[in-house]
């Protein structure tokens, strides 16, 4: 950022803050859903997991996690896409980002239960949070909520 200004870049971490935000709003809000989802119809209707208390430690975890890893996304995809119009860097960055979290759980509940469909379900719920917190920031720009980094 050379030859920035101190209201230049105080704007710019603005910004990040705000994709961050969406971001996290958006990974939470997906978290909660499939959880939801997972508790009275997965279990109800396919048998593939056990019901739980919405409130306890495991959500909250759940939840904390989800919120800093849609954080995290919101500010580095803001970086991603910058100002430029590539298809395949936006896809490949939620892609990414999507994996690497579905694929962490899929190992976990792989080595924790040896059952791998549950989970199944349980990485699509990271890779279609991350896809909607992207879209979200892209919207965010299009519609100059918050602007793209140049």
């Amino acid at each position: 950022m050379k030859g920035s200004t101190l209201t230049d870049l105080m704007a710019e971490r603005i910004d990040s803050l705000k994709a961050a935000i969406i971001g996290a709003f958006c990974l939470l809000s997906t978290f909660v859903l499939f959880f939801v989802l997972n508790i009275f119809l997965l279990h109800e209707y396919l048998g593939l997991s056990s019901p739980k208390v919405i409130w306890d430690w495991n959500f909250l975890v759940g939840v904390g996690i989800a919120g800093f890893s849609g954080f995290l996304f919101g500010v580095t995809y803001r970086y991603i896409i910058r100002d430029d119009n590539n298809p395949h860097l936006k896809s490949g960055g939620i892609v990414a980002f999507g994996l690497v979290r579905g694929l962490a759980q899929i190992d976990v509940g792989w080595n924790a239960t040896g059952q791998i469909l549950p989970y199944i379900f349980i990485a699509s719920e990271s890779i279609l949070g991350v896809a909607i917190a992207g879209l979200s920031v892209d919207l965010a720009i299009r519609n100059d909520w918050l602007k793209a980094m140049k």
